[in-house]
């Protein structure tokens, strides 16, 4: 029977000379790669004192967007939070009060929304489902926590700062 491919070789059953058996080419080449390796450039960054260049298409943290006159985008419509596969977002929607028409856009708000990063695969699909451009994903990228709760961002962490209070 022939084997499907033709990686198959025979095995040498020659006895061993005395500089195989001191494992002297074996170690020679090993050193002949690590001296080749020396001199070349490393694949790692130094991270806190360099940053590492990103694609123009990465995707990062996400972020709640303000329109031009400060008031949040998202009307809760909740097509994000259906196109996410990992069902990362979770929202509640609520009706506009009287007298905060210059806090909401529309007549429904976000009430509560919260995004939870452990489970977010970064696929965009939350972001490519909005209509009113609310969700967008940054270019940074997630910090480290060491617990839980800290990767559950609520509205207020994804919630870009206001423009007149910013200044």
């Amino acid at each position: 029977m022939q084997a499907l491919t033709n990686r198959a070789k025979a095995v040498d059953r020659r006895p061993m000379t005395l500089a195989e058996k001191m494992y002297i080419p074996a170690i020679a080449k090993g050193m002949g790669i690590t001296f080749k390796h020396l001199f070349q450039k490393k694949a790692t960054v130094s991270f806190p004192e360099k940053t590492r260049d990103f694609s123009p298409v990465f995707r990062g943290l996400h972020v709640l967007n303000r329109d031009e006159e400060g008031r949040e985008r998202c009307t809760a419509c909740g097509l994000c939070a259906v196109a996410c596969p990992a069902e990362a977002i979770t929202m509640e929607a609520a009706e506009r009060k009287e007298g905060e028409e210059n806090l909401y856009r529309e007549e429904k708000y976000a009430a509560k929304y919260e995004i939870n990063m452990l489970r977010c695969i970064f696929c965009g699909f939350c972001e490519e489902a909005c209509p009113k451009d609310a969700v967008y994903m940054s270019e940074t990228f997630a910090p480290a926590n060491y617990q839980r709760k800290g990767f559950i961002y609520g509205k207020d962490d994804l919630l870009i700062p206001h423009p007149k209070e910013g200044k």
